[in-house]
């Protein structure tokens, strides 16, 4: 069983820090270079909406991947990509709420009422705000582990409105194949995580 050194855990960290802001990077290179295509604001919007469900699936696999492996430090890792997932979901509403309404919320939350794609992309924003709010551990501390761990159970959730919100997207060009990617892996991890606490529960 690899279990690192701090010094080789700072190392693995830092690393993994870098190359979660990559593709931030890479769109602000991007936008200084004049290299975001025909439509910069539907390329923003894409990558960005893009990389928080890298993130998300990213983050729900820890655990998974912690319990098939043994590797419990993994688990001091999740926090950082669940903030990740947080930063690149505000950096996708804030896209659509800078370029589509120039910071206009009134028009915002109209066009949120109106078209059930934004609805729910908006509902999954909104829940993931609580989640980051509460990453830090005096806030852990406070809330208690398991009032947190319920809390933080509402990522599955999230997922799942994030998905339908991607599908919604996908459906006016008939391609729906990485949203069902996404949809896979996401079932596949919360099957796993039901399998696991029924095995818990008959022992």
């Amino acid at each position: 069983m690899f279990n690192p050194t701090a010094k080789q855990f700072k190392t693995i960290k830092a690393g993994l820090f870098v190359l979660a802001l990559l593709p931030f990077l890479r769109l602000v290179v991007s936008a200084f270079t004049d290299q975001l295509g025909a439509n910069p604001v539907e390329f923003i919007t894409r990558n960005t909406g893009d990389w928080t469900l890298y993130f998300l699936c990213i983050t729900l696999a820890v655990t998974p991947l912690r319990r098939l492996t043994n590797w419990v430090w993994l688990v001091k890792l999740r926090r950082m990509q669940g903030l990740y997932v947080f930063f690149y979901a505000a950096l996708h509403f804030t896209t659509f709420l800078w370029f589509d309404h120039a910071f206009d919320i009134t028009e915002m939350w109209k066009d949120v009422l109106k078209r059930p794609f934004i609805t729910v992309g908006f509902i999954a924003f909104v829940l993931l705000i609580p989640l980051a709010a509460t990453s830090t551990n005096a806030i852990i501390k406070k809330l208690g582990a398991k009032n947190w761990q319920r809390l933080h159970r509402l990522v599955y959730l999230i997922a799942s409105l994030g998905i339908l919100h991607f599908w919604w997207m996908k459906a006016g060009k008939h391609d729906f194949e990485q949203p069902l990617i996404f949809g896979a892996i996401v079932a596949t991890m919360l099957i796993m995580r039901l399998v696991w606490r029924l095995k818990a529960q008959v022992k």
